[in-house]
């Protein structure tokens, strides 16, 4: 037995007892959880490499920092706005991954940030941003968890997507919460009745599958709620409401990535490979304002990048480095489907640079 099918049988084996001790059965918000964090076993919480450009790096996805590092550097012109307008100097970034985005940031902004705070449950992950980010040893800082107070600007890369869901699924005009049970030699898909239901009515009588997000709601309140004075930047990909409950959208968004590839099984090969749902940003958005926040903005990543001087950029890079760069905003690649969110909290809302073309808050 190699290491990860030893890593996944224990992984399983841990999961499987959470269940018969639960009675039976786990609701997918906790299996997910556990499938992704738990300790030295989840897909976040091991030591495999997770990012990377190309499967023969042994890598699952890619993340935009990893395309370009013009990503990091646009995204920082927004960051030095939103420190100049809110008088912090702090920076707070959520799922650092590799460090790559840190690294461009930190590198950007230089004197305008004196701490640069990142908040990581994995502890691999976390040695590998110290090995990486090593130039910049004396701005570092990691925490677990927030503190009940917080100044300064909020970034977060692809980190709402890998929060756990619960599904939902209606057939015959029922709703059930979809679960996960044990049966003879696998996990398998169980659904019990439920009150649960989706933000909207799903219209038509077709049987449909989709996801709630009450953890990465309640991520973004506790934000809200810890966050005296400062803004945050969230991007990753996802819909407003309207598009995210369409009612052809019957198969929900829940995805699974390993090695590049993308299935729709999250029972198998657990710790191996990511699980992950598409964000409805306009739950995040009502979180948001619920927890005394203010929205800035709400745009595609294209105009987004392209608002903090992408094009200007890509005429100053050589071929290669262009073509690469141009991924961030090409409409098949990233630019359309990953969105960006802006909030603010105890300042005035400004016109944010990265929001003034393009901005979509009317349809979230």
């Amino acid at each position: 037995m190699d290491s990860s099918e030893s890593l996944a049988g224990e992984l399983t084996a841990q999961i499987r007892a959470r269940i018969e001790a639960a009675g039976g059965w786990l609701g997918f918000d906790a299996f997910m959880a556990l499938a992704l964090y738990s300790p030295g076993l989840g897909y976040y919480a091991n030591d495999r490499p997770k990012f990377g450009s190309m499967p023969e790096s042994g890598s699952d996805f890619v993340t935009a920092p990893e395309i370009s590092p013009a990503f990091g550097r646009l995204l920082a012109a927004q960051v030095a706005e939103a420190l100049e307008r809110t008088g912090t100097r702090e920076v707070w970034e959520f799922g650092a991954g590799t460090g790559a985005l840190a690294g461009q940031l930190l590198g950007a902004l230089g004197d305008k940030v004196e701490r640069y705070t990142i908040v990581d449950l994995s502890g691999s992950l976390r040695a590998r941003q110290k090995e990486r980010l090593a130039p910049f040893a004396e701005k570092l800082h990691w925490v677990d968890t927030l503190p009940q107070a917080m100044q300064g600007v909020v970034v977060g890369n692809e980190v709402l997507d890998a929060m756990p869901v619960q599904l939902l699924m209606r057939r015959k005009g029922e709703w059930f919460e979809r679960g996960v049970a044990w049966k003879e030699d696998g996990f398998v898909w169980e659904d019990r009745a439920t009150a649960l239901r989706p933000p909207l009515e799903i219209a038509g009588p077709q049987d449909y599958l989709t996801e709630i997000h009450a953890q990465g709601e309640a991520f973004v309140r506790t934000l809200g709620e810890r966050l005296v004075r400062g803004a945050a930047f969230l991007i990753d990909y996802g819909f407003g409401e309207d598009e995210y409950y369409h009612p052809q959208r019957h198969m929900g968004t829940l995805v699974c990535h390993r090695a590049h590839r993308m299935d729709d099984d999250p029972l198998v090969e657990l710790g191996l490979k990511d699980i992950t749902a598409h964000v409805n940003f306009t739950g995040i958005a009502v979180a948001a304002q619920e927890a005394g926040m203010e929205l800035l903005g709400y745009t595609t990543q294209a105009h987004f990048l392209v608002n903090c001087g992408l094009l200007q950029q890509l005429e100053q890079m050589p071929q290669g480095a262009r073509a690469m760069a141009a991924k961030l905003m090409m409409e098949h690649e990233m630019g359309e489907l990953f969105k960006v969110i802006g909030l603010s909290r105890g300042v005035e809302p400004w016109p944010a640079l990265g929001f003034v073309q393009g901005d979509r808050t009317h349809r979230l």
